[in-house]
């Protein structure tokens, strides 16, 4: 399955919803990209432009888009998404 890095910032609310409920952090956004078809991998917490990196599996480029519009609605984060490939994957590619 695909596998694509969501690099999310939080917003002046996402913050404050951080603040009051730190719980809901792992839990909601976890449930939302399952229940939009796709699968959390990996999550981390980061110092820098970028307050968290996740690591997502998802059967397509759309599944991934409704993923990240949806998270993105809330208005608590901002977030890119980036396609990931492995080394073989993209060495393939390059024929």
């Amino acid at each position: 399955m695909p596998t694509y890095i969501l690099l999310s910032s939080l917003t002046a609310q996402g913050v404050q919803t951080l603040k009051s409920n730190p719980d809901r952090l792992r839990a909601r956004s976890t449930r939302t990209v399952e229940e939009l078809g796709a699968k959390v991998l990996h999550q981390w917490a980061t110092l820098g432009d970028y307050d968290f990196v996740n690591i997502v599996e998802a059967p397509d480029a759309a599944t991934i888009a409704r993923v990240s519009v949806s998270l993105g609605a809330r208005g608590s984060t901002k977030i890119r998404t980036l396609t990931a490939l492995t080394i073989d994957e993209f060495l393939t590619a390059l024929g």
